[in-house]
């Protein structure tokens, strides 16, 4: 497929779809495109309140829910509500270049939230998944390493980006641990990822250096090349809804991966080392008291 757009997601009558991060951006662009073509779309949030006002713009079957991704015990919380089958969940949610804070669990915000935290939910869900999951990465992964000497920022000075491209790598040697697992298990449900290009991943605005020259130049990149969150939010439909393998990367297929129609793309060599990728994942389950719930397949 070379071109995918809003009105080529297929019936989604029937299905469950939990997304998080879905009150503003690219998640609620996505909740908004999954629940007019008619799945029950859950709006997993931090705030209530602005879940509840994103929803007001929905058509469709949606349902407000509080999770914080920065806190164990609320997405343990939120899991523990989940009763239903679900379809597809779309880890969506992240916090991108703040200064240095910890979740409530001590581990270094980004990391914290747009790894540990989607780890935790997916694990405690995946008994219940039963089509995908999609995580949302970024090209920013391109630049990070996973430090597994010091993951959260205890010794080393704390670098805002740095630690945002460690969590964003983080996102895709998760997906791609998680796919061999689920093949291991023999299970049907595919792992993917995706990334927006520019469009709600603009980090130039978070960058420590002179603010007013920082903005002229943001403008100028913006108006040249940032999407808009509907075209942002196309390669996570793509990699939840288009029948692509497991352990697909999904982003846009223009100048740079900085926008246009979404299309499977590449990713870094420290993205596709499975040594690392396993390593990670035990230690996530140590750091998150959540393991892989699936046992593997039995060899007759």
């Amino acid at each position: 497929m070379t071109t995918f757009t809003l009105a080529q997601i297929p019936a989604m009558t029937g299905r469950t779809v939990v997304v998080t991060g879905a009150n503003s951006g690219i998640g609620r662009t996505a909740a908004r495109a999954l629940a007019a073509k008619g799945a029950r779309v859950v709006l997993a949030v931090r705030d209530p309140a602005k879940g509840s006002a994103a929803a007001a713009t929905m058509t469709g079957d949606v349902d407000v829910r509080r999770l914080d991704l920065a806190d164990l015990a609320s997405v343990r919380a939120f899991a523990e509500g989940c009763t239903e089958p679900i379809d597809v969940l779309i880890n969506n949610a992240g916090v991108m270049i703040p200064p240095l804070g910890r979740t409530v669990d001590g581990f270094e915000l980004q990391f914290g939230t747009n790894h540990l935290g989607h780890f935790a939910l997916t694990n405690l869900l995946l008994p219940r998944i039963r089509g995908r999951v999609v995580t949302v990465s970024s090209g920013g992964h391109r630049a990070g390493t996973i430090d597994f000497a010091d993951l959260n920022w205890e010794r080393r000075p704390y670098r805002a980006f740095p630690a945002y491209a460690q969590s964003k790598l983080a996102n895709l040697l998760f997906t791609a641990e998680l796919q061999r697992r689920l093949t291991e298990a023999g299970s049907p449900v595919r792992a993917t990822a995706a990334h927006p290009g520019l469009a709600a991943t603009n980090l130039l605005g978070h960058l420590d250096h002179d603010r007013s020259l920082l903005h002229r130049l943001q403008t100028a990149v913006t108006n040249r090349l940032a999407q808009s969150d509907e075209d942002g939010a196309l390669p996570t439909l793509y990699a939840a809804v288009v029948d692509v393998p497991g352990g697909s990367y999904a982003g846009p297929g223009g100048f740079l991966e900085g926008r246009g129609a979404p299309k499977l793309v590449g990713r870094s060599k420290a993205a596709r080392d499975g040594g690392v990728a396993r390593r990670l994942w035990t230690v996530s389950e140590e750091l998150t008291g959540v393991t892989f719930p699936l046992p593997a397949q039995r060899v007759r």
